[in-house]
């Protein structure tokens, strides 16, 4: 996808205005998302970042929050999938919980779009999906811990103490304080937070 910030020629331009559909504006979206927060998607710049003027972008969506939309719509299918394949497949719990941890380090885009929407977790059409998907994951650690053998409250309660581990990282990563997740540093506290909160049980 062009990237350029300069004006596409005018050929060039209704070339692209035909070939770009819905989903090259909400997956370009999500980037900018996971860059600038929910704030930061506009129309004109995400225009920019993909070659072409905005008034392509009213041919898919009539409004910027239609966009917003959709968009979140698609990044909350995207982690249910995701959601499913690490904790709800078959196999041990433990692997399964030690997936989910270890999610962080490959899952990046849905990773960053999620810190963001957090940070504008009182936006009308963020809070509904922030709760769904939240609530949604929780569920899922918490059949997993029970699966350990916990007790249901204490399954819940390391549950919630697992996902505020995962959102306190997220928010240091957001700060630039935590491990780059491609090194070792990263691999090390993995293996801390899964010998504390999954073997510890």
């Amino acid at each position: 996808m062009n990237h350029a910030n300069s004006p596409a020629p005018a050929g060039a331009e209704n070339d692209r205005r035909v070939t770009l559909s819905a989903d090259d504006w909400e997956r370009e979206a999500l980037v900018l998302i996971a860059a600038e927060g929910v704030q930061g998607l506009a129309v004109e710049p995400l225009a920019r970042r993909m070659g072409i003027t905005k008034g392509s972008f009213y041919w898919h969506f009539r409004t910027r929050d239609a966009l917003l939309e959709q968009t979140l719509a698609r990044w909350e299918e995207h982690d249910s999938r995701n959601l499913q394949s690490a904790l709800g497949g078959g196999g041990k719990a433990r692997e399964r919980l030690s997936e989910f941890f270890r999610a962080v380090g490959r899952e990046h885009l849905t990773h960053e779009v999620y810190r963001e929407l957090c940070v504008a977790a009182n936006h009308p059409i963020v809070a509904p999906v922030l709760e769904r998907v939240t609530q949604r994951r929780l569920t899922h650690l918490g059949a997993a811990f029970r699966e350990l053998g916990m007790a249901p409250a204490d399954a819940e309660n390391r549950a919630l103490l697992a996902y505020s581990s995962y959102l306190g990282f997220l928010q240091l990563q957001r700060q630039k304080q935590a491990p780059d997740v491609e090194s070792p540093a990263f691999e090390d506290y993995l293996e801390h937070v899964i010998h504390q909160l999954i073997d510890r049980n």
